[in-house]
């Protein structure tokens, strides 16, 4: 079990000599073990350490302490930790008690070395199961619906080469690109290429975290470090350790945290919110924005010293509009996937269809493309999609000249806004709530909408 040796256990007994017999076998095994006599002792190892599982007597008779009472302030603290009881005892009800409680096991005293490492593995697997779903939270490149990237233009195909040739290093990723061109999908392709890749990929907005959360978000809290913070809380890094972290609108931060985020990529350590213990990752950082950093170097909102250590390979995702030969597989792709997702047959694109989006200037990029083939899927009921499903709610300027020039036949936006409302609306059977959804608004601008085009009845 040597691979777990920065696995830390936490052994609480009143018995020094169990306390030493325990830490000396689980230090064979390979594991960090701390030692504590009583609650409070535990309650500071747990504070100054990174402990995955805590292996905690029934009954601590020197200090007069119930262990169960421990242990629910254990898990309502530190709710990622398992906890092992162990008991000379073996009452029943305790058992159940415990269990009730959140333990993970009883072990009944006394017990042989290899069954207490047995338990300890089972104990950590548990543990590295809860974290993974923590990391999964916050891991949206992971979720695209396929490992492959769609489409067959040059610029694509050139950007593909250098992903795989950069992503089997450990050096630092800054991705730049418009909103929207796809900065998510390539951070994930990197983290498939790479060493790593057997790791976690994990994904933060630093846009769409408030500024005053960001800290957490990053660090990781401890129990009573802000008002809110009710029980210790891992941050990114720690969830992306030995894996990846893909750092999105990194232009967003603030300034402060600039410094915090600079002293990370310099040491591999950090302290959470609150907290006192330097905890050490190994993280691969992939970072991106949409925002022009030296420009905001020269205007004094982001630090020159970041900006070197974070673009020390630097990957430019082309907008979709220098992608033409992308845009139709990138349609197909979304209308397929939208169609197992809602359960439609549509088959394809009418020409009328097709011309239509390779005209479009498309400033949403592919996130863009993917919301309009949703909302067609949605309002098409033959087996093709035709240029009338498609909006122009962002027509360019030569788009909007030539339907000026063709004078009143050529529908209004604002006709065809109404229009496609209507058909939402009787598609979702009136349904307010699943109509915003499939539009991609508000619920509350689409009772606005609703009323301003007097779609009441």
């Amino acid at each position: 079990m040597k691979e777990q040796q920065n696995q830390g256990i936490l052994v609480v007994d009143d018995e020094q000599s169990l306390r030493i017999t325990l830490g000396a076998a689980l230090t064979d095994a390979g594991y960090s073990v701390y030692e504590a006599a009583n609650g409070d002792d535990a309650f500071s190892r747990l504070r100054e350490h990174q402990v995955s599982v805590v292996m905690l007597d029934l009954r601590l008779q020197a200090s007069g302490e119930n262990g169960i009472e421990i242990l629910k302030k254990i898990k309502r603290d530190y709710p990622e930790v398992e906890v092992i009881m162990m008991t000379a005892y073996g009452e029943f009800g305790d058992v159940v008690e415990a269990t009730r409680a959140g333990s993970f096991q009883f072990i009944a005293k006394p017990f042989e070395i290899e069954q207490l490492k047995l338990v300890v593995h089972a104990a950590l697997q548990q543990a590295s199961l809860r974290q993974e779903v923590e990391v999964l939270k916050h891991n949206q490149a992971a979720r695209f619906p396929t490992d492959r990237i769609i489409g067959e233009s040059p610029l694509l195909k050139e950007l593909l080469a250098k992903v795989e040739m950069v992503a089997r290093g450990k050096a630092t990723i800054l991705l730049q690109g418009e909103t929207g061109a796809g900065k998510e999908v390539i951070a994930g392709a990197i983290h498939r290429c790479s060493k790593v890749a057997a790791g976690p990929l994990v994904e933060l907005n630093c846009s769409a975290v408030p500024e005053n959360l960001l800290e957490s978000e990053l660090f990781g809290h401890e129990k009573g470090a802000f008002t809110d913070a009710k029980s210790r809380k891992k941050g990114v890094f720690e969830l992306a350790d030995k894996g990846t972290l893909f750092l999105d609108e990194i232009g967003d931060m603030a300034h402060n945290l600039q410094a915090k985020l600079l002293r990370v990529l310099e040491t591999n350590s950090f302290k959470r919110v609150g907290g006192t213990a330097d905890i050490q990752v190994k993280v691969r950082v992939v970072a991106a924005t949409h925002r022009d950093l030296k420009e905001a170097i020269a205007e004094g909102r982001f630090r020159e010293d970041l900006f070197f250590r974070l673009n020390v390979v630097n990957l430019v995702i082309p907008p979709l509009r220098e992608r033409l030969e992308d845009i139709l597989p990138l349609s197909e792709f979304f209308l397929d996937h939208f169609n197992r997702e809602i359960g439609t047959h549509i088959e394809g694109f009418t020409d009328r269809a097709k011309h239509k989006m390779l005209h479009h200037a498309w400033p949403g990029n592919v996130r863009e493309l993917r919301n309009v083939i949703e909302r067609a899927v949605l309002l098409t009921s033959g087996s093709l999609i035709d240029a009338e499903a498609i909006p122009d709610t962002r027509a360019t300027s030569t788009d909007m000249a030539a339907m000026v020039d063709q004078g009143p036949d050529v529908m209004l936006l604002t006709d065809m806004e109404r229009l496609t409302i209507a058909k939402a609306l009787k598609h979702f059977d009136g349904n307010k709530t699943k109509t915003a959804e499939g539009l991609g608004i508000a619920r509350a601008t689409l009772r606005a909408k609703i009323k301003d085009y007097g779609l009441d009845d």
